[in-house]
């Protein structure tokens, strides 16, 4: 029945003894009289003047209560309003029609005397459903007071609240009793229609659960034992297997990338590395044991089929091998930062811009490496940046206010009689560097010694040179020439000025600072020194022509040396190199204990000469060496050998006044005289010859090389040096020098 609109009676036939059955309708859905109610019958009587409609009290209706005399006629009644199961399913309510019902009030007219009955329809939608699934109960029996009279239907839209005020016509009718029926004992109600168009689906459902349920046991039972579908280790496939089947096939699939080079990078420097070489390996059982059991989540298990999980490689590391790998690396690797700078070539300034440098983290890098070198890809390793500490605002900076106007043009000195020293701008990065200045900045350096180094050779042909005062022996004995007081420049006087002119885009030029040089040896220290006589005389002659000259050329070198006193005279520095650029000839010598040649042999007569002069005028010995084997025409332990930068000879002067060395040489003997003032005497006492050795007989090949000897037998001898006091004969020092001489071999040249 629809909430919208209420029932309509429909006319009877007032003519007619018996009441045909009334129709009721509704907007949605027609139904007859005997579906809603039983048939009445009613005389027909006369229509009385239609009243108002009134409301209808629901809770009045629904507590009114019936008397019932005729049981009878109350199952009758019963039996013909009890509604079937189709019906109710017919006439259900929705909610929103139960919220919008209509209280119909029908009325009935009773026959003669009888009082009118009224039949209260009011069970909203909501209980119409509740009726379905339970008894009916006996309608309640209302026996209304009133005598018989024309009703009408009033009808509340519960929505507008406004009566619909509905036309009908009376209808005579029989008086009766409508009785309710009795309620069965709970029976159960069938689902109502809305309810079992859900049945097919839920079937539907639970079949698909059920094969889902046995698919899922039937997955866990073949996959038992094995590991997780989708597992993955380093790219290789090892789901679904048996844990010794996965393990055979990691092995065979990963184990040979263990001997392939893997590519890394590091910075911006690309290289390779085999794991085995870097001390890396596979940790099987520990690999394996990442591999989880077999998942109990059913949407684990399905999202398995679509893909995969990686489990990562466990590996061994020999951390030694992996430190040297990782050391390798670094040095290919790694790079020292480029400083921002300034650099001059050509006579342009240029700048350098910087760029940081980089280190390999070796620990962080090893380790990196040792996790990630299954995957396949390219492994990058941890670098470090070593940062810089000049910026380029600190090149262009120095570049722009400092190089450039370096190099705008010659920095010329101007000397004497109109020459000049040039610093080119070619030059000038000899003299002009930059260092960082700890601010991002550069800081000039000048380097004025270099400057000075190229200028000084310009106008040296404008100073004078100063010199010593020296002796000479015109007259048999030493007289002083006076020394000459130099007139030189004055350089770092001269150069002091170069970054102003350096700087100077105009005037480049300053003039040569010159001033007065005394000399080292001055004409009043020369007269000072107090060399006047001789005070240490030795002679030795006998050499060959070869040996005369060396001797000569050496003698030149040293005759006029000046020994200051407490200072130390050296044979080797004093002369120089000897060899054959200075005139030095091949002349022999001893090597390795038997005669040879070399160029300026012979000179060890020259230094025994100079030994025993030195002996006797009581210098102190500092260094010299006798030969191996004793020289006939050298006096036993008081003879000294040299070798040009192996070999010396050095005395010093221990007297207040100064010496000087004389030397006299001819083609057969070399003179050496040392002059001074007296002041002690030196007495040399030679003891005898001791443990005598015989010469052993060495047979050389014929030719240039091989020096015939007859040999001589070695022996050990002393000489003892007693000094006195020249003024009171006091003894002053006595030293004794013990010499063992080898054996000369007897040479045979064959």
């Amino acid at each position: 029945m629809s909430d919208e609109e209420g029932p309509s009676v429909e006319k009877t036939n007032s003519e007619d003894s018996s009441l045909p059955e009334q129709e009721l309708e509704s907007v949605e859905e027609p139904q007859t009289a005997e579906d809603t109610e039983p048939a009445v019958e009613a005389e027909t009587a006369e229509p009385e003047p239609l009243e108002a409609p009134k409301p209808v009290d629901e809770d009045a209706i629904d507590s009114t209560e019936a008397t019932v005399d005729e049981p009878a006629l109350i199952e009758e009644v019963v039996a013909s309003t009890e509604p079937t199961v189709d019906e109710l399913s017919d006439n259900e309510l929705t909610d929103d029609e139960s919220a919008n019902e209509v209280t119909t009030v029908i009325p009935v007219v009773p026959a003669d005397d009888a009082p009118p009955t009224e039949v209260v329809d009011s069970a909203p939608a909501t209980e119409a459903i509740d009726e379905q699934t339970q008894q009916f109960e006996p309608p309640a029996v209302v026996v209304p007071p009133k005598p018989p009279r024309p009703e009408f239907v009033q009808q509340y839209d519960t929505q507008q609240f406004e009566p619909i005020q509905q036309q009908y016509e009376p209808v005579v009718r029989e008086p009766e009793v409508v009785v309710a029926p009795a309620p069965p004992q709970q029976p159960v109600a069938p689902a109502p229609a809305s309810s079992r168009k859900w049945v097919k689906p839920a079937i539907a459902v639970g079949a698909i659960f059920a094969v889902a349920v046995i698919a899922y046991g039937v997955d866990i039972f073949t996959s038992s034992g094995k590991t997780p579908r989708g597992t993955q280790v380093a790219g290789v496939d090892i789901g679904d297997l048996t844990p010794v089947d996965a393990e055979a096939t990691l092995r065979a699939e990963l184990g040979p990338r263990l001997v392939e080079p893997v590519a890394v990078h590091a910075g911006g420097v690309d290289s390779e590395i085999v794991p085995a070489s870097a001390g890396v390996d596979v940790d099987w059982s520990a690999t394996l044991s990442g591999v989880n059991a077999q998942p109990i989540n059913p949407i684990t298990r399905i999202t398995s089929f679509f893909g995969s999980r990686e489990v990562p490689v466990v590996s061994t590391v020999d951390q030694g091998a992996l430190d040297a790998s990782m050391s390798q690396l670094a040095a290919n690797s790694d790079r020292a930062p480029v400083e921002g700078a300034v650099v001059f070539e050509d006579g342009k300034a240029t700048g350098v811009s910087p760029a940081a440098g980089q280190a390999l983290e070796a620990q962080e890098a090893g380790a990196t490496f040792a996790a990630e070198w299954s995957d396949g890809g390219v492994v990058d390793l941890p670098v470090d940046e070593v940062p810089v500490t000049v910026t380029q605002a600190g090149v262009d900076s120095a570049l722009q206010e400092i190089a450039i106007p370096a190099v705008s043009g010659d920095v010329v000195v101007n000397g004497r009689d109109g020459k000049v020293a040039t610093l080119g701008v070619d030059q000038i990065g000899e003299v002009l560097t930059f260092t960082p200045d700890a601010s991002g900045g550069l800081t000039p350096q000048y380097n004025t010694d270099a400057a000075i180094k190229i200028l000084t050779p310009q106008l040296v042909s404008t100073e004078v040179q100063p010199k010593d005062a020296s002796f000479t022996f015109a007259g048999g004995k030493p007289t002083v020439v006076p020394g000459v007081v130099g007139d030189l420049i004055n350089w770092p006087d001269t150069v002091k000025e170069l970054p102003v002119l350096l700087g100077s885009t105009a005037s480049r030029a300053t003039p040569a600072v010159y001033g007065p040089v005394p000399p080292v040896l001055t004409t009043e220290a020369a007269d000072a020194l107090g060399i006047n006589e001789v005070i240490g005389e030795f002679t030795t002659g006998g050499f060959e022509y070869a040996s005369g000259v060396n001797i000569g050329l050496a003698a030149s070198e040293i005759d006029g040396a000046v020994i200051k006193p407490g200072d130390t005279f050296s044979l080797n520095e004093y002369t120089g190199p000897r060899g054959a650029a200075q005139g030095y000839v091949e002349s022999g010598i001893i090597n390795n204990g038997r005669p040879d040649k070399a160029v300026g042999g012979g000179i060890s007569q020259l230094a025994t000469t100079l030994y025993n002069a030195t002996y006797f005028a009581g210098m102190d010995d500092v260094a010299h060496t006798e030969h191996s084997y004793y020289i006939s025409r050298y006096p036993e332990a008081r003879e000294a050998t040299i070798f040009d930068g192996a070999i010396d000879l050095q005395f010093r002067n221990p007297a207040k006044t100064g010496v000087m060395i004389e030397t006299i040489a001819t083609s057969s003997n070399i003179t050496v005289r040392i002059w001074g003032t007296k002041t002690v005497d030196v007495a040399s006492t030679t003891g005898p010859r001791t443990s005598p050795t015989s010469p052993n007989t060495v047979t050389l090949p014929e030719g240039p090389g091989c020096v015939a000897s007859s040999g001589a037998p070695g022996f050990t001898v002393s000489d003892t040096r007693v000094i006195t006091d020249h003024a009171s004969g006091a003894e002053i020092s006595s030293n004794t020098r013990t010499v063992k001489y080898d054996p000369v071999p007897i040479v045979k040249c064959e």
